[in-house]
């Protein structure tokens, strides 16, 4: 029966308040177990000890994720994956930096970090590669013509010596951009390799394409394709890193301070 003096004892503020707060803690339980799903197993920095990968304030439920190239992928899981870097720390805190060791431009480190990403590449909604050469793309041309065609040009490292020539443009099918320039070496004849487009200036007129991120000996080190038309999700993040070391590793000079 209902008690027309219920509401008159009854703090519904509390109530409200109690409830938000209940609420809230849940949310950032929630979010706190799935911002780690794909991070484990985490690592201390210093020690390198495994921290806990399971427990209510840990660990969410495994999801399973249906792959757009098939199979499925669990997380989190136990797997781990191989650090590929070649760096040491230069102190044993958490949080220190690295240090490269030998060539830095192949240490893995700093601006050439990367992620380990699926080895199959970037696909249209409807299927095929996303990215290929205008080899394979028919009815795909350079607008403006021969003028703005860099096919043909010489390619400048950042000590403005010659690299080699750009043999062929990558397009992104989906974008209607060019993502890549593809450059045949001239220090090893046959030896073709990627040049991300945001990293270069390409001068019409004196029918050169330069780039500041690395020097011309470089280039020879630029991770190459598996497959001489597609490329990879992994691959795009390996090339792409290996020009943003330069930015730091590339002379001695970039290591030093501009003061």
């Amino acid at each position: 029966m209902f008690n027309p003096e219920f509401f008159g004892i009854f703090d519904v503020p509390a109530l409200v308040l109690t409830a938000f707060v209940v609420f809230f803690f849940s949310l950032i339980l929630y979010l706190r177990r799935e911002d780690r799903r794909e991070g484990y197993p985490l690592e201390d920095d210093a020690t390198g000890r495994l921290e806990p990968a399971s427990g209510l304030f840990f660990t969410a439920r495994p999801k399973t994720f249906l792959l757009p190239h098939g199979g499925v992928l669990h997380k989190p899981n136990a797997e781990r994956e191989t650090p590929v870097f070649s760096a040491s720390r230069r102190t044993n805190i958490s949080g220190a930096p690295l240090s490269p060791v030998g060539d830095g431009m192949l240490a893995k480190v700093g601006p050439g970090a990367y992620a380990q990403r699926a080895q199959v590449p970037d696909e249209m909604f409807h299927g095929g590669p996303k990215i290929v050469p205008l080899r394979v793309a028919p009815g795909f041309s350079i607008d403006g013509g021969l003028a703005s065609d860099p096919r043909g040009m010489t390619v400048l490292g950042a000590d403005r010596a010659a690299a080699g020539l750009v043999s062929d443009i990558w397009v992104d099918k989906a974008e209607y951009l060019i993502r890549y320039l593809e450059v045949d070496l001239a220090a090893v004849p046959g030896k073709r390799v990627l040049l991300p487009m945001p990293m270069v200036v390409v001068d019409k007129s004196r029918r050169e394409v330069k780039v500041d991120a690395i020097l011309a000996s470089q280039f020879i080190n630029v991770p190459t394709l598996s497959y001489p038309d597609q490329v990879t999700l992994d691959e795009e993040e390996r090339v792409t890193a290996y020009y943003g070391g330069g930015y730091l590793y590339a002379t001695p000079e970039r290591l030093e301070p501009l003061l």
